[in-house]
């Protein structure tokens, strides 16, 4: 039933996609859910896109990977059945470093270095992505990313032989590195990972740690603030092709509207969420000394894998990011 549905929608899509003689609608597949502030601003996207194109173009959200699972959705995109979508970047570090550069440990850890690091990756990001038959419309960070346990987290051996989730190939590494057990879980998945015992641990946004009520699973956060990792909105270029220049230009504008709001959004969403997570009896730690010289310790090593991997083109965004 599934496999049908993707089928009817790719067939939809296209047909959409070659007759802006009159209105169309788009699907657009996001892997979080309704209330994650990404899936918000995104929805504020589709209203903004169907303004500024005088109800000529109207997306149609379906949140939560319902329609293809987060993995899915870059190559759905790139195939054409669906024009649109949202994927978490660091998904694609496997393809091109340049994806990953954002995930990588203490390299850019607020929001002001953030900004300046997806403007030194993003020329890299949409050279690689064109390539592909992609373009990029807009990036939206998570707030920092820190360190959520049943117990408190005094050194990195207190991490050896932990279960701990993880969601893209950076983040394995770094696991690894930490002498703990690395197991893929997406952010819908979370609560029931923890509830089975899949995982005793993970990194993430203090987002998807009140969104996924953490404090039913975990007891501290330690607020480690490991990196500013983004989300990407990316359309396939054929279908963007296809629309009339106005609808075009009503799509940029909206997309440059959504990547400033976004960004707003997750500065909000780092207090606001925080809060959640202490109000619900979550523990929030500073963390020591040794701590943070031990994982710091690791994020040097990954840099020096990463730059060789990279290369130039690492070198690259590493000097413009330096500037």
């Amino acid at each position: 039933m599934r496999t049908l549905l993707k089928m009817a929608i790719s067939g939809i899509a296209l047909l959409g996609a070659t007759s802006m003689g009159h209105a169309a609608s788009w699907d657009m597949p996001t892997p979080y859910p309704d209330k994650t502030f990404h899936t918000q601003n995104i929805a504020a996207f589709a209203k903004d896109v169907a303004t500024a194109s005088k109800g000529k173009l109207t997306i149609k959200l379906h949140t939560a990977g319902s329609l293809f699972k987060h993995k899915e959705i870059k190559g759905a995109v790139r195939g054409g059945q669906v024009p649109i979508g949202e994927f978490f970047m660091g998904l694609l570090a496997n393809e091109n470093p340049a994806f990953g550069i954002d995930t990588q440990p203490f390299l850019a850890t607020n929001y002001k270095d953030a900004a300046k690091l997806w403007a030194a990756q993003r020329p890299a990001v949409e050279k690689l992505l064109d390539k592909q038959g992609l373009m990029v419309l807009f990036s939206v960070p998570w707030p920092g990313q820190s360190l959520y346990t049943k117990k408190d987290i005094n050194t990195v051996d207190d991490l050896k032989g932990l279960k701990f989730r993880t969601y893209n190939p950076t983040l394995e590494k770094f696991v690894k590195h930490a002498g703990a057990a690395p197991t893929q879980v997406q952010v819908p998945d979370i609560p029931q990972a923890f509830a089975t015992g899949r995982v005793e641990a993970m990194i993430t946004s203090p987002s998807t740690g009140a969104n996924s009520k953490a404090w039913d699973y975990v007891t501290v956060y330690t607020d480690i603030q490991a990196w500013v990792p983004k989300n990407v909105v990316v359309m396939n270029k054929k279908a963007f092709r296809r629309l009339d220049k106005d609808v075009q230009d009503a799509v940029l504008a909206s997309a440059k509207k959504a990547e400033t709001r976004g960004w707003e959004m997750s500065k909000a969403e780092a207090a606001t969420k925080t809060a959640i997570l202490k109000k619900n009896g979550i523990k929030i730690v500073t963390p020591s000394a040794p701590l943070m010289d031990g994982l710091k310790a690791i994020g040097a090593k990954m840099m020096a894998d990463w730059k060789k991997k990279a290369g130039k083109e690492g070198e690259a965004i590493l000097a413009a990011y330096a500037k």
